[in-house]
């Protein structure tokens, strides 16, 4: 069955929101950061975006005949049937086709989402009897939440578990049936509305808040822009299409050098230690960081990480991140661009270090030997381990 669509407004004619059209556009150049969030109050036109992102998502490779959508070039993440036919010695076909935004409603129920069995067909036919859900139509595409913290905790656990294994499992009545579930997570939501689980917060590599703060004269360009569209849809996109090609290209060409930017030792080191400083919790910040520098870079037309591509990917990552268990809250801007470039100047003098974060020798001179915590995001207090009691305590300086 065909759905109805219809003409939505071109993502390089929406006013303003410039740190949220960056973050979605990193996703298009590179799937593997993951998603993002974004939240803010209603009417700021975090939708409208998300929206319009879906005219510039690239291609992406699938076998041709699959229900799933598998990349033929990873075997490791192909469906049961698949698997069956190279191990059998067939080559797969395949082809090429667009990314797409799947929207995932609020009212969804679990069948749906997840995918529903028939048992007796089950029995007979295996997974050609699984009727596939939402999370198999995301595979390889965008997985779009809008009112994330609205969503069912049901749903959550469900799409928390596709997003952490890349797997959909499906279980009915002591049968178990999976599917690969690969997809870019994206949401929004309106902090008025409710809290978003830690879990799931934890989920989006990346975070934007946006506002209503535009000027005056952004307001008046955004109503004339929003009129022209509604008066004739078709002429406003082709005033637009020549800024969308433009876009649409510089993006494909960041793809075909991706993989040759290059992380300097210096700017990983930085990174680690700003990090560290911040006491965000796990190492997942790390590597979205590292990831989001590359592709920052790589969007630029450039083949090396440089200092400003640490600080916009650390901004956007650490925005949202819990730190020291969830005791501390999220970074302010100010700590973030202060760590990472106290960070990397400290990391650039090569100092022949047994740990990133282990401070100099003149420091150490000064407040004592340092375990665990950073320096820059705390100023005059140095974190100590205690090996006896576990718990840390401050000395200051």
């Amino acid at each position: 069955m065909e759905h109805l669509t219809r003409a939505v407004l071109p993502f390089t004619a929406i006013v303003g929101l410039d740190q949220l059209k960056l973050a979605l556009i990193l996703n298009g150049v590179n799937p593997r950061i993951g998603g993002v969030l974004v939240s803010g109050p209603k009417g700021t036109g975090k939708t409208t975006l998300v929206r319009g992102f879906a005219a510039l998502l690239p291609e992406v490779d699938v076998v041709s005949d699959c229900r799933f959508g598998c990349n033929p070039h990873r075997e490791e993440s192909l469906c049961s049937d698949c698997s069956k036919r190279v191990k059998a010695g067939n080559k797969l076909s395949s082809q090429k086709r667009p990314m797409k935004v799947v929207n995932l409603p609020l009212s969804t129920t679990e069948d749906r989402l997840i995918g529903s069995l028939d048992i007796e067909r089950v029995l007979k036919d295996g997974i050609q009897a699984l009727r596939p859900g939402i999370l198999a139509e995301a595979h390889q595409n965008v997985l779009y939440v809008d009112e994330v913290n609205l969503l069912p905790d049901h749903l959550v656990d469900d799409l928390l578990d596709a997003a952490a294994t890349k797997i959909n499992v499906i279980e009915r009545e002591g049968i178990s049936l999976s599917h690969p579930s690969d997809f870019v997570l994206m949401g929004s939501l309106n902090p008025e509305e409710g809290e978003l689980r830690p879990q799931l917060l934890d989920r989006f590599p990346l975070h934007v808040l946006v506002g209503s703060n535009h000027s005056i004269e952004e307001r008046m360009e955004l109503v004339r822009r929003n009129l022209a569209f509604e008066q004739d849809p078709e002429l406003f996109l082709n005033d637009w299409s020549e800024m969308q090609n433009e876009l649409r290209e510089q993006i494909t060409a960041a793809r075909k050098i991706l993989d040759e930017v290059e992380l300097p030792e210096s700017s990983l080191r930085a990174i680690a230690m700003a990090c560290d400083a911040l006491e965000v919790d796990g190492v997942r910040p790390d590597i979205i960081i590292s990831k989001s520098a590359i592709t920052i870079a790589a969007f630029e037309g450039r083949t090396e990480v440089q200092l400003e591509d640490m600080q916009i990917a650390a901004q956007l990552t650490l925005s949202h991140r819990t730190r020291r268990g969830g005791l501390l809250e999220p970074p302010s801007i100010d700590e973030i661009m202060q760590s990472i470039t106290k960070a990397d100047e400290v990391a650039r003098k090569q100092d022949k270090r047994k740990s990133p974060t282990e401070m100099d020798k003149e420091s150490e001179d000064k407040t004592g030997p340092r375990m665990s915590g950073g320096k820059f995001g705390r100023q005059g207090t140095v974190a100590e381990t205690s090996m006896a009691d576990g718990k840390k305590k401050r000395r200051r300086k």
